[in-house]
């Protein structure tokens, strides 16, 4: 039975029709209904302004409909739905509820053929929860909103998450999730013979990559380390003899979280032997093929490749998002500045790997104003120490740049002609150390895109997927806090490019890996390499290159030394690939309990103090901040 509506007469028997809704396209399940708080202070900002009446009052909301509802999930006109509802499909012709007054719609009409549309509603508000959603109802049904989330309102979503698991989204995003890896299991062990294998989670340190979670022993002074990928145990499964592994891992970083990171996360991992970089390549692509939604269209394999030297030199990163264009390869720009005047180009010149670049943005001066011109260049300044000088083309053709200042007629044509620059183009210049110049323009590409976009010039297809093999990156890399000194740039473990092998022992700085990277739509999605197999090899590599104590790694050292074969492997992030796939903002909607962005569980408030009682067995003493222990003393 239902509840009668509050402050009214029973309802008829049935089930009110319900929308899912949220701004971002997040919502209920349709025939989810809440009660609680009714108060007006809770509202979010957007919806007290239209709050009049303390308990029973009106409420107006304008918003725009999820386009990624399923058709079975949207409410349907049902027989017996109560006096009040439009049906659907009359043969007499309906009366219009919406004419001389502001709203669009009335909470009961909304339809699937509605997805998509902006519609503006007026009516009491019914059931009102923690701020989150509510329930809206006028004279001919009810609607179900979820209220625009601000940042504390996201605070509030994970403190009460098992409340929040009950939108649409969240449990479309879950269960969506949970085909894709089945699909993936299927094709891995039932077609190519892959072994489900499931690895310790209690390690030892790892030498080089992120910094790792410390987890205490009752041994004094030794710890355990929480492993950030299972790279040494599939390794040694491969020397084992498994020769096909897989697992659905969970990882571990102590590092910050950010839209596409958290502490604790899940991977695709997978290794094999006696394979190369193409085997590795095709066994992912039809992977992603056999698991992919249907409702998300067909993949087109094999993916597109590109190495890492062409991403940096024209899109200043290494997972460039390829949907769209502005690349920041140039044409010749460094070399006919060199007969200017400007300063600053000639300062970027004269160093041995200084260049000057600049992306183009077409129609930029039609969409982006001044302050957003502004905010691109503070961001290349406070991010990557660059100067970004703009040039804007006028209607007559001509020029509005400081630049023009020290560039005659001629330079000005040629600049043009470099950059193709068109009425209405807006050009971002700088320069610079190589590497730091792309890396600045990249992020100013992708910058501008947003703003571009927010302006309404349409860019980027969200339906489109654009994959990307990125390869040949560098063995190693120069450490940011003493370039002297190098660093793997993916891990100790990879393997050289078979080029560059007699390079590893003379010139290591100029040898290329045999790693390579999985893109989608400007995420890495996956990640892999072909690995070393040979103990020597492996031993020059730790101690000679990187200057690390092989003695940490002395138990894969030997079992190298007891014949490994060839193999390699690669791991997918299955929290982006899947938040990629449902557009989701954040890999925290579609894990089901995330952390927070300081690495916290809001909802059973970890992690935690803990009794010294409960210290001691591992041998460790808490040394409290001042702060807290002035608290504690008052």
């Amino acid at each position: 039975m239902r509840d009668p509506v509050p402050g009214g007469s029973p309802a008829a028997a049935g089930t009110f029709p319900l929308l899912a809704y949220r701004a971002s396209g997040l919502g209920l399940p349709p025939k989810e209904r809440l009660r609680g708080c009714r108060s007006p202070s809770s509202l979010s900002p957007e919806l007290r302004g239209s709050v009049t009446v303390p308990s029973r009052f009106w409420f107006r909301c304008g918003m725009a409909l999820p386009r990624l509802l399923p058709r079975a999930l949207l409410p349907l006109a049902r027989p017996g739905c109560g006096r009040a509802l439009h049906r659907a499909g009359s043969a007499s012709a309906a009366p219009d509820f919406n004419s001389f007054v502001a709203r669009t719609n009335t909470c009961g009409e909304l339809r699937s053929a509605h997805v998509g549309q902006e519609v503006t509603l007026y009516g009491w508000i019914q059931y009102q929860r923690q701020g989150l959603f509510l329930v809206l109802r006028d004279f001919q049904g009810l609607t179900q909103i979820i209220i625009p989330q601000d940042e504390k309102s996201e605070a509030l979503r994970m403190q009460y998450r098992y409340l929040d698991l009950r939108s649409f989204q969240l449990q479309y995003n879950l269960r969506l999730r949970s085909r894709v890896v089945m699909r993936m299991r299927e094709y891995l062990c039932n077609l190519h013979g892959f072994v489900d294998v499931e690895t310790p989670t209690l390690f030892k340190r790892t030498p080089g990559g992120a910094k790792e979670f410390l987890v205490p022993s009752r041994e004094a002074g030794k710890f355990y380390c929480l492993p950030q990928s299972p790279q040494q145990f599939k390794q040694l499964l491969m020397v084992g003899g498994l020769d096909r592994y897989f697992q659905v891992a969970r990882c571990y970083r102590d590092e910050g979280s950010r839209p596409d990171r958290q502490p604790e996360f899940t991977q695709i991992d997978i290794e094999m032997s006696f394979v190369d970089q193409a085997g590795i390549q095709r066994l992912i692509e039809g992977l992603l093929q056999y698991s992919w939604p249907e409702e998300r269209g067909s993949i087109t394999t094999p993916f597109p490749s590109m190495t890492y030297k062409e991403a940096l030199d024209d899109y200043g990163t290494d997972k460039p998002d390829t949907r769209f264009g502005m690349k920041v390869k140039i044409v010749d720009i460094s070399d006919f500045l060199r007969r200017s005047d400007i300063q600053f180009v000639q300062n970027a010149l004269s160093s041995p790997r200084g260049t000057v670049r600049a992306i183009r943005i077409p129609q930029g001066a039609r969409y982006l104003k001044k302050k957003d011109l502004e905010s691109l260049k503070e961001s290349a300044k406070s991010q990557f120490d660059q100067e970004i000088m703009d040039v804007i083309c006028r209607p007559d053709g001509s020029l509005k740049s400081l630049l023009t200042k020290f560039l005659g007629e001629k330079q000005q044509s040629e600049l043009i002609q470099g950059l193709n620059i068109e009425v209405d183009d807006v050009v971002l210049l700088t320069a610079g150390e190589h590497e730091q110049v792309c890396s600045a323009l990249g992020s100013l590409r992708l910058k501008s895109a947003d703003l571009l976009e927010a302006a309404g010039l349409a860019l980027r297809d969200p339906a489109a997927l654009h994959f990307l093999w990125v390869v040949d990156f560098p063995l190693f890399l120069p450490k940011e806090d003493n370039p002297m000194e190098l660093e793997s740039a993916h891990h100790p473990f990879t393997a050289p490019h078979p080029s560059d092998a007699s390079l590893l022992y003379s010139d290591p700085t100029k040898v290329r890996s045999q790693h390579y990277d999985l893109v989608l739509n400007g995420s890495e999605v996956g990640g892999g390499s072909i690995r070393i197999h040979s103990a020597e090899q492996q031993r020059f590599v730790l101690e000679k290159v990187l200057k690390e104590d092989s003695e940490v790694l002395s138990h894969l050292l030997q079992a190298l030394e007891s014949g490994a074969p060839p193999h390699g492997g690669i791991a997918l992030g299955l929290d982006r690939l899947i938040s990629v796939i449902v557009d989701a903002p954040s890999i925290r909607d579609v894990i089901a309990f995330p952390k927070s962005f300081r690495g916290r569980d809001l909802m059973g408030n970890a992690p935690d103090y803990v009794t010294p009682e409960e210290l001691e067995p591992y041998h460790i003493q808490v040394s409290w901040p001042l702060v807290e222990k002035e608290a504690e003393k008052s």
